[in-house]
């Protein structure tokens, strides 16, 4: 930007032109916006859907491939996916034509279909542990994995980093504010400290981490291989073998929620880096966007929940939802793990991220931008800091929420969805040269626009 200078505009004038331009180009998304707010509580069926940047939602009329029409009739190149769920493309074939089948079929019966077999043995033999649950979310599963943790090694405390996000889970709930625990700000009828029974530490810190673990009473880690809910946080080299070895010599459990490192590849982070969890975690894009989640445990871990149990005794576990495991989630799920979650598939996804990255250094380069891009497959963040952040405290500092808004808005206005929570962007297998060549031209002109700014 700019000096500061009384004839030139602003990052505030530059919203407001676009948003302008937003009312002007949507008027229908505009007016349903407002019939909206008489029906639904805060104008969305979520509330999470008035977090974008537009002056209203986008209201989606359908979506095909790596592309979304809304209700004015413009097309956008859609590289937020839902944020995960449709990670594959909207619309494929193969899920329609199964969860169709279902469907007429029946959707639930409280009672095992012959794919949940199948469904099983595809979960094993792709990540590697051989025993499985599922449920409607990965917020239930992590909330179930937690429960079992505790209940096997008697134990109270959880162990979270940081910045991270595993869905609605109270123990998560926890972040460091000057280097203490503290409760995330603005949580919704809190009643209890979540504090005495979570510990936080700084992503890739293992002192503090070997020390947070050294009382004895963490029952498990939970953790994303990279965090991606703060920005993204990449692993430093070795991270993960200390991670492992760190929390086998305490007697905790290590839970890795992969739900986004999903695109790392077929098998995720874990069978591509080799890393050894005592649970794995998956959810979002693993039904094609039916809601579903799947958590498996390695054979040890299974023989001591079993012993747990006995020793507790019958009784309400207080884990399961009556919709977890139902036929429609099970046969979404065989179509994913068996005709959509290829090696071609990520084959391409993986080749669009590179093509991606490789676009957006290019205009970091050209126009001198203190700007990086981190990438973990086919998931890639621009991230307004150079050298990138090792740690959320870091990447909080990074985190211009008027740069990010403005960024947002912008691209949307160009026909191109990105996430809305800071600036991730997921490459689809069906994701098109042309939608990423676009994105990277939409990028390279709203850092044009950013030099003819006052600072």
């Amino acid at each position: 930007m700019n000096p500061e200078r009384a004839d030139t505009p602003t990052l505030d004038d530059l919203l407001q032109a676009e948003a302008e331009r937003f009312r002007a180009d949507h008027p229908r998304s505009v007016a349903m916006a407002s019939q909206s707010t008489q029906v639904w509580r805060g104008g969305a069926p979520l509330h999470w859907m008035n977090d974008w940047a537009s002056p209203t939602p986008i209201f989606v009329a359908q979506g095909a491939g790596a592309q979304i029409t809304d209700v004015d009739g413009r097309l956008y190149d859609d590289f937020c996916l839902g944020d995960t769920p449709s990670m594959f493309g909207h619309g494929d074939a193969s899920v329609v034509a199964t969860v169709a089948d279902q469907v007429r079929r029946g959707a639930g019966f409280m009672l095992p279909t012959a794919t949940s077999v199948m469904v099983g043995r595809l979960l094993a033999e792709r990540f590697g542990l051989p025993l499985w649950q599922v449920a409607t979310t990965a917020s239930d599963a992590n909330r179930a994995v937690i429960r079992w943790a505790r209940a096997v090694t008697d134990r109270p405390v959880i162990l979270v980093f940081d910045g991270c996000y595993h869905g609605m889970v109270e123990d998560a709930f926890v972040v460091l504010k000057d280097g203490q625990a503290v409760m995330k700000p603005g949580l919704v009828g809190q009643v209890h400290d979540l504090t005495p029974t979570t510990r936080v530490v700084p992503f890739n810190d293992l002192a503090a981490l070997e020390a947070a673990l050294a009382p004895g009473d963490v029952a498990a880690v939970l953790a994303e291989p990279v965090m991606t809910n703060c920005g993204m946080i990449l692993p430093d080299e070795g991270f993960h073998e200390a991670l492992r070895s760190l929390t086998r010599a305490a007697g905790t459990l290590l839970v890795l929620d992969e739900t986004h490192t999903l695109s790392s590849g077929p098998g995720g982070y874990t069978r591509l880096h080799d890393l050894q969890p005592d649970v794995f975690v998956v959810g979002k894009a693993i039904a094609g966007g039916v809601p579903a989640a799947a958590w498996g445990v390695t054979a040890e871990l299974s023989a001591r929940m079993d012993a747990a149990q006995a020793r507790i005794g019958p009784g309400q576990s207080g884990i399961g939802t009556t919709l977890s495991g139902n036929a429609l989630a099970m046969a979404a799920m065989r179509a994913m793990l068996a005709e959509v979650m290829t090696d071609a598939a990520y084959a391409r996804m993986l080749a669009g991220a590179e093509r991606l990255v490789a676009g957006l250094r290019r205009v970091i380069s050209a126009r001198e931008l203190p700007w990086s891009v981190a990438h973990v497959g086919a998931r890639v963040e621009l991230v307004f800091a150079d050298p990138l952040p090792r740690n959320a405290a870091q990447m909080r500092k990074a985190l211009d929420h008027e740069l990010l808004a403005a960024l947002h808005l912008w691209l949307i206005n160009r026909g191109v969805l990105i996430a809305p929570f800071h600036n991730m962007m997921l490459v689809s297998p069906v994701t098109e040269d042309a939608s990423i060549d676009r994105l990277v031209t939409a990028i390279d002109g709203f850092a044009g626009a950013l030099e003819g700014l006052t600072a």
